[in-house]
């Protein structure tokens, strides 16, 4: 199957444009007939012509939720999506995201819907913006479903805001702390073992630590460089793979100093603000669910959607399975199942979104203050470790010497 791009005209004389995947372009004017379209032109497109030399989508979160909110506001506004894609993309300041509303432009134009267009780019549309997109197309409310993604977006964006400023702090100060271990092993510490030469005699445990640590650091750097890229990378290839990324996921929920309750809160956050945006928008429950487990962000939570769905399958409820989840305490399951019970499952769900969104700001703020300090006490001990270990030689030499 190859890719065709053509030109025609409807029966008002109006012209279009675009591509299609057929076998042949006897296929591609059939196909386009039966859109009521006469082809003008039709040939295949050369893919040797171009050359995509782009490392990347390169489309920021904020750009994404703000072009979806400007679409909603267009087609409420009775524009046509075609001629919406043509005023985002002269107005967008992101190439990457410009990029893309052309190809889905040209897609829509010529005739795929905009849900199946968008598919094409699960980098940047990932399945619940589909999913969603989809479902309102199908139930003809686009216009609110592109209002509910945008906000969806802002929310997922601020969870990750809230994250990121608790880390900044113990961030900086970790990195700090390493640049003055090395500072002082490799530039300080050289200095005392020259002195420690003149003295003679056998050097303490602790001294002879910090002194083959700045011999490694001076003289086998290369090896220092290698092993910290080496454990970088398999660290982040074992974390994606099949079986790394459950055992690093579950490994985060137990982390200690409510740094794995925090993730929890997050996880779920996450999970019901998307199970609730999906049920709102009107995609089916089990669709809903296959796609809440996936963009949750964690194996734990998507393993237990596995569960769900069996459940549902099988004429279940959905909070009987989440009570046998160590994930899910158990005021979500208790409730998920009275929202079921009184038919208000995505008014419920938005209710534990909020909830959770306001636990994480009060752990992440409680965790910020409990890093303080300890980050300090732990760059003191770093280097007080180092200062002692350099003079306990001298105050050696000092005894002898009285």
């Amino acid at each position: 199957m190859a890719t065709y791009v053509f030109k025609a005209i409807d029966a008002a004389g109006g012209k279009a444009r675009g591509q299609v995947d057929a076998e042949s372009k006897d296929a591609v004017t059939a196909q386009l007939k039966s859109r009521g379209l006469i082809p003008l032109e039709v040939a295949e497109k050369g893919g040797s012509k171009e050359i995509n030399l782009s490392f990347g989508t390169g489309v920021k979160a904020v750009d994404l939720t703000v072009m979806t909110r400007q679409l909603s506001t267009m087609v409420s506004s009775g524009m046509t999506l075609l001629r919406s894609f043509y005023v985002l993309e002269a107005q967008t300041q992101s190439k990457g995201l410009r990029d893309i509303l052309t190809k889905v432009r040209k897609d829509v134009e010529a005739g795929d819907p905009l849900s199946k267009s968008l598919a094409r780019h699960p980098k940047v549309f990932n399945p619940l913006y589909t999913a969603m997109v989809e479902a309102g197309e199908t139930g003809g409310v686009l216009e609110e479903a592109l209002v509910r993604i945008a906000d969806q977006l802002e929310a997922d964006a601020s969870l990750k805001r809230q994250v990121k400023s608790a880390m900044m702090y113990p961030t900086i100060i970790i990195c700090f702390a390493g640049l003055v271990v090395l500072g002082l092993v490799a530039f300080i510490v050289p200095v005392f073992i020259s002195t420690f030469k003149q003295f003679g005699g056998d050097l303490p445990a602790i001294t002879k630590l910090v002194v083959a640590a700045s011999h490694f650091v001076t003289h086998q750097w290369y090896l220092l460089i290698g092993g910290t890229a080496g454990i970088f990378f398999g660290f982040r290839k074992w974390k994606s793979s099949k079986v790394g990324r459950p055992q690093w996921d579950a490994f985060r929920l137990r982390i200690p100093m409510k740094i794995g309750s925090v993730v929890q809160k997050v996880a779920l956050a996450r999970w019901s603000r998307t199970l609730a945006a999906l049920m709102s928008s009107g995609v089916p429950i089990l669709d809903a669910l296959e796609i809440t487990g996936k963009t949750a962000g964690n194996a734990v939570v998507e393993r237990a959607m596995a569960s769900v769905m069996e459940s549902v399958k099988g004429g279940g409820t959905i909070a009987a399975p989440l009570r046998d989840a160590p994930v899910f305490p158990s005021m979500v399951a208790h409730m998920i199942g009275v929202g079921e019970e009184t038919g208000a499952l995505d008014t419920m769900l938005a209710k534990i979104a909020d909830f959770y969104e306001d636990e994480v700001d009060a752990a992440v703020k409680a965790l910020t203050s409990i890093l303080e300090p300890i980050m300090i006490i732990f760059v003191g001990g770093i280097v007080g470790f180092i200062v002692i270990a350099m003079y306990m030689p001298l105050f050696k030499v000092y005894d002898q010497i009285k």
